[in-house]
């Protein structure tokens, strides 16, 4: 599913027009980016939590040549699947 064809299920189900679906889910997904770039941890309770998480630099090899590289740290978004989004998609959802 694409954003467009999100949006669209988003407008089916709110009774929204699309127009307006794509401009709520354009500004959701710009608040939880600005968010992520402060730092901030997003919780949605019952759907998951965004957050960002650091890496600590580390020594890798090139599968082809074997030769080893270094891998800088680096901070990467993540999310976590909350409950009942885990027990929905499994079919144990207890609706």
């Amino acid at each position: 599913m694409n954003k467009q064809e999100l949006s669209e299920r988003m407008a089916s189900k709110t009774g929204m027009t699309k127009k307006d679906c794509g401009i709520a889910l354009d500004g959701m997904l710009s608040a939880i980016t600005e968010a992520l770039q402060k730092g901030d941890k997003i919780k949605l309770t019952g759907f998951g939590t965004f957050e960002v998480k650091h890496r600590a630099a580390r020594t890798g090899r090139n599968p082809q040549t074997k030769d080893v590289v270094e891998i800088p740290a680096q901070s990467v978004p993540v999310f976590k699947a909350g409950k009942a989004l885990k027990e929905s998609v499994l079919g144990n959802s207890e609706e």
